[in-house]
């Protein structure tokens, strides 16, 4: 029995007979192990010594030619081919000159991804601050361009904060709760600028367009910032930018809208840019497209019906809705039927209270109200 203990403590050599002590194989592994903690030791000392140099005030970071060979850098869309890339763009022209119409006709394309006259789009939501605006102008403008076609992809508002007092927070919420945001449009860059003694200098221009730069460019979007032009003319149209050159200094790039005649159809755009290509655009207004969605809005008529169903119950009045909604169909109207949403615009409408229904309340039967003191008295 101690003979079988005996022949089952020793531990045989890989590919060889034999027998080897406890005390070898033990000096073996750690042997072994030391040799591969060495190159480990080394990385770290390296990395410490990394670190140190990086704390030190004076550290200027660099990168070698080999180093930026090597790096993969993630791609980023256009939005539109060949014409606007991800960045801070300027969008300058004259007073008037059409500059709201044409960022709706770009916001519009981008979000439903409908190409822009020869350029292809990658569609995402658009975020468009028309700040010199209300929503009753802006739905004026977008039926004579549109139509009745909307996009839940497009999304307005005519009031913002101004840079440093909550704007970029505004911004970096809206792209948070829209991934998928493609551009947001800034008409006009003189309403989010805050107030300071220096605010036309070089220095000022520069750095407010480096904010809004760097917004865009940690978010992969493109920002395009409506601006005026100056009444000085120049042979270089984008000298002709209202402010110092710190504007178009900070910015990716800048398109300058002009028209020879104010009250012409034909505009020339000139582009210019570090992604896309320097380009001279003639753009024409479609004059014959406005009239014939001004001339649909003008003889399109809504008629609601309104169905009593008193005393009914509630199986005839399905049926009966059924077959008032099939005898007027078969005479060729396009028939639904009124939702609440529906219900709260006509009778704002009605009222003069608001245009969307947004002000009616979202109530059923009759109210209290209060009445005048000669009311009461009576």
């Amino acid at each position: 029995m101690q003979e079988n203990e005996k022949t089952t403590v020793p531990i045989p050599s890989v590919g060889a007979d034999g027998e080897q002590s406890l005390s070898y194989v033990t000096n073996e592994i750690i042997t072994t192990g030391n040799e591969e903690i060495n190159p480990i030791d080394e990385s770290m000392e390296e990395m410490l010594r990394q670190m140190q140099r990086m704390s030190d005030p004076s550290y200027l970071a660099t990168m070698t030619m080999s180093q930026l060979y090597d790096t993969v850098y993630e791609s980023r869309l256009p939005v539109i081919d060949g014409l606007l890339y991800p960045g801070t763009y300027l969008f300058v022209g004259d007073p008037k000159v059409g500059k709201s119409f044409l960022m709706a006709q770009i916001a519009y394309h981008v979000s439903t991804g409908l190409p822009l006259w020869n350029y292809s789009i990658h569609a995402g939501t658009v975020l468009y601050l028309a700040l010199e605006d209300d929503y009753r102008r802006l739905q004026e403008r977008l039926y004579r361009m549109f139509g009745v076609d909307g996009t839940d992809t497009l999304h307005f508002a005519t009031c913002a904060k101004q840079l440093g007092a909550g704007l970029y927070e505004q911004l970096a919420r809206f792209v948070s709760e829209h991934r998928d945001t493609r551009l947001i449009i800034i008409d006009t860059l003189q309403k989010i600028r805050e107030a300071s003694g220096d605010r036309y200098s070089y220095a000022s221009d520069y750095e407010i367009i480096g904010q809004l730069k760097h917004f865009a460019d940690q978010t992969g979007i493109a920002l395009l910032l409506v601006h005026h032009t100056r009444k000085q003319q120049a042979d270089d149209k984008f000298d002709m930018i209202s402010g110092t050159n710190g504007l178009l200094g900070a910015a990716d790039g800048a398109f300058v809208l002009q028209k020879e005649k104010r009250t012409g159809n034909t505009a020339v755009l000139e582009v210019s840019g570090r992604d896309q290509p320097e380009q001279r655009l003639i753009l024409k207004k479609d004059m014959e497209m406005l009239d014939h969605v001004q001339a649909e809005m003008s003889t399109a008529r809504q008629f609601l019906f309104i169905l009593r169903c008193k005393g009914m119950k509630p199986e005839q009045i399905f049926q009966t809705a059924n077959r008032t909604e099939k005898v007027i169909s078969e005479q060729g109207f396009e028939v639904r039927r009124m939702k609440k949403a529906d219900i709260k615009r006509f009778l704002a409408i009605y009222f003069g209270a608001s245009m969307n229904g947004d002000q009616m309340p979202d109530v059923d039967g009759e109210q209290f109200y209060e009445v005048e003191d000669d009311e009461e008295e009576n």
